[in-house]
């Protein structure tokens, strides 16, 4: 039986069936954000400007290595920024006997923060509070933290915490599938609520050909991924490899993300021939999920890598990639940052 999600690209028999229950899912989303534009519903405000980084298209368009651009970018720039996010997949508060709000701490169990806090946090050193309110969150950091901007990764329809600023990224492959809401499609909020965004970032890493994709308007950039070497997951010291050392040859692909199809795709478009091993976005490894039976290399993403260190794998890598963007994206959000 194929998944939902294999409807959303176009308009079929499927998504129009479900079509009635995705305009009412649109509504209540837009009445709701009305609420909040009209203070009958109240944001929460902070001292210090909020950047959030999010999406109207439902996971897997590359949050995370914009975040951790957006950070070093700035922390160049001379700001010292922190990061607010939900921390999907950690271990709530009942399981953990930690209380909300959580600083990401690399001494303690990824278990308990997340996989894309932790990497965003061992990326950029910079502090990373997880929190399903994320208001809240951002409150903590005003008045704790020696920090002058939060970015929020994610957070989008998270109308109870003000923002100053905010920047949808868009797959520039699957654009917004069918352009219907969940279920009949992939969409939080409609394709209107870019209007009132302030940067729409394409992520053109997975678009065939010419990425140097031409905008018509002043607030649309596009992101490429830069490939770094392939690292080790758990063997010391850390050894690294080329992509390119793999071409022609038959490896194991592991991903535990948004869309594992992604991942996959670029493995196949450096030449390697892969066997393909998808599991759901945020999955804890256990050893014996990684115990295939035909013996050939493992390379897996960087955010999965980081729950299996613990795991005793040979001939296992995991793929860096780093976000490339145009430096007038950055001097907009700096002026922008000038006038709070």
């Amino acid at each position: 039986m194929k998944s939902i999600t294999y409807y959303w690209q176009d308009m079929n028999f499927v998504s129009i069936g479900l079509a009635p229950i995705s305009f009412l899912f649109c509504s209540l989303v837009f009445f709701r954000r009305l609420l909040y534009r009209f203070n009958i519903l109240k944001s929460v405000a902070t001292k210090l400007p909020v950047i959030v980084v999010g999406n109207i298209y439902i996971g897997g368009n590359g949050k995370t290595p914009f975040v951790i651009w957006l950070v070093k970018q700035l922390q160049y720039a001379g700001y010292k920024p922190a990061v607010v996010s939900r921390g999907y997949g950690a271990l709530d508060d009942k399981q953990s006997r930690l209380s909300w709000p959580r600083e990401v701490n690399l001494k303690q169990d990824i278990a308990l923060f997340g996989d894309e806090p932790y990497l965003i946090h061992q990326a950029t050193g910079c502090p990373v509070v997880i929190d399903p309110n994320r208001a809240r969150a951002t409150q903590m950091i005003a008045l704790d933290y020696d920090c002058d901007v939060i970015i929020s990764d994610d957070g989008l329809q998270h109308y109870a915490m003000s923002r100053f600023i905010e920047i949808n990224i868009t797959d520039a492959k699957r654009l917004y599938g069918n352009g219907l809401c969940l279920p009949a499609g992939p969409l939080r909020e409609s394709v209107y609520r870019l209007r009132s965004v302030d940067y729409i970032i394409y992520n053109v890493s997975r678009t065939a050909g010419n990425k140097n994709i031409k905008f018509s308007d002043d607030k649309s950039f596009s992101m490429d991924y830069q490939l770094m070497p392939l690292k080790a997951v758990s063997e010391q010291p850390k050894q690294s490899m080329k992509l390119a050392d793999f071409k022609d040859k038959i490896v194991h692909a592991v991903a535990a993300i948004g869309d594992p199809l992604q991942f996959f795709r670029l493995l196949e478009d450096h030449g390697l021939v892969i066997i393909k091993h998808a599991f759901s976005d945020h999955y804890h490894f256990s050893q014996q999920d990684l115990l295939f039976e035909q013996d050939y290399p493992i390379i897996m993403t960087e955010k999965d890598a980081l729950k299996c260190r613990t795991l005793a794998l040979k001939n296992t890598w995991y793929l860096p990639i780093e976000a490339k963007l145009d430096a007038t994206l950055l001097t907009k959000i700096i002026r922008q940052l000038n006038t709070y």
